[in-house]
């Protein structure tokens, strides 16, 4: 039997999370919009774990399940303290390295509720492509079909912005104690 601390189920579901995140990133340089979707169509193949043609709770379980043989080193189906602390070593290790075009953060279940249009808990190809699809038009300013890195730079400080207007709403309409 595995036994899975409460932490340790944490960290898989933020890793599942910022897996499914992952549909909307796009990498550093210009890119046309034909490889936009070449691109996601890469990520919902390696998304879609069990290769059924639809990302949804049973891919999410089968990439959890990756994550926790990854963790599980000595392969006794328990992660022990010093398992758990060598992810975290590695993660601290690979976070201190840039990498052109990684996003940070857990936004998966938020995202896969965006894509999901059709409302049936799981997301097609279709739909991941037609979200990838309405990102790059977002921030294909020019409308030229190529999102260049200024694009890209001008998008990320709206957005940025955006989110910071939101957090101060918040903030202000929360009550004072």
């Amino acid at each position: 039997m595995r036994t899975v601390t409460l932490s340790i189920a944490a960290v898989m579901l933020a890793t599942s999370g910022a897996a499914m995140a992952q549909a909307g990133k796009m990498p550093q340089g210009d890119m046309t919009r034909a490889q936009a979707e070449a691109a996601a169509a890469q990520r919902f193949a390696k998304m879609d774990a069990n290769g059924d043609g639809v990302i949804n709770q049973a891919d999410r379980e089968a990439r959890r399940g990756q994550v926790f043989e990854r963790l599980d080193t000595d392969r006794n189906g328990s992660i022990s303290e010093a398992e758990f602390n060598a992810r975290t070593e590695a993660r601290a290790a690979r976070a201190d390295k840039p990498k052109a075009g990684k996003r940070r953060g857990g936004r998966g279940m938020g995202m896969m509720k965006m894509m999901d249009t059709n409302g049936d808990g799981a997301l097609s190809q279709a739909e991941v492509t037609a979200a990838a699809m309405k990102r790059f038009d977002r921030v294909d300013a020019d409308g030229n079909g190529t999102v260049t890195q200024a694009e890209r730079t001008a998008a990320r400080q709206t957005m940025r912005a955006t989110m910071q207007e939101r957090r101060q709403a918040r903030q202000a309409a929360q009550p004072a104690n």
